[in-house]
């Protein structure tokens, strides 16, 4: 099924998207790699506000490249998810709705996800150039330090993802090869 959502979303959006879905995200989404997520979990252990409001917001897994001559961004494709498994947990716990990357989660992230009523999305490996073509702005709002790791917060429109793990539990990677697999005799 085809979807349009505004973002952030809201629970009900969260709750009513499936396994498989082709998603078409509009507004605004945060991006954070490995070293963003590792300070913002450090920062939580030592009570401290994280630098973006989580609730009901999307992170996507991304480090772009230097933007072209007229673009707000360059090519903008999706990191291993599971670089970020060890934080994500809490981060969901705090409300964040949604996350994009690529490749499986953990058991603990998929709990995390169900009791949360989150979604995990996938974008397309390999088509950066083609994803940033959906990114209206881009603007570093913590850890300019960390240069393409830093937290950026993406204004889109369009954005292509599909629902991977829905907020029931649901996982397109595991039911996609049971689909696809052919049993020897």
């Amino acid at each position: 099924m085809e979807q349009h959502i505004k973002v952030p979303m809201c629970k009900e959006d969260a709750a009513r998207l499936q396994a498989g879905d082709y998603v078409y995200l509009t507004g605004t989404i945060y991006t954070a790699r490995d070293a963003a997520h590792k300070r913002m979990y450090e920062a939580l252990e030592r009570g401290e506000n994280l630098p973006l409001e989580i609730g009901n917001n999307i992170i996507y897994y991304m480090g772009p490249s230097p933007a072209r001559e007229g673009r707000p961004i360059g090519s903008a494709g999706p990191t291993t998810a599971s670089r970020m498994d060890k934080y994500a947990p809490a981060l969901l716990d705090l409300g964040l709705l949604g996350m994009i990357g690529k490749g499986r989660r953990s058991d603990a992230v998929k709990e995390a996800i169900v009791r949360n009523g989150a979604v995990y999305f996938a974008a397309v490996g390999g088509a950066g150039a083609l994803l940033s073509r959906s990114i209206q702005s881009s603007e570093v709002i913590a850890y300019d330090d960390l240069g393409t790791e830093a937290v950026r917060k993406l204004e889109v429109k369009d954005f292509p993802v599909v629902v991977v793990i829905d907020a029931k539990g649901h996982d397109l990677y595991q039911t996609a090869i049971k689909e696809y697999c052919v049993e020897e005799l």
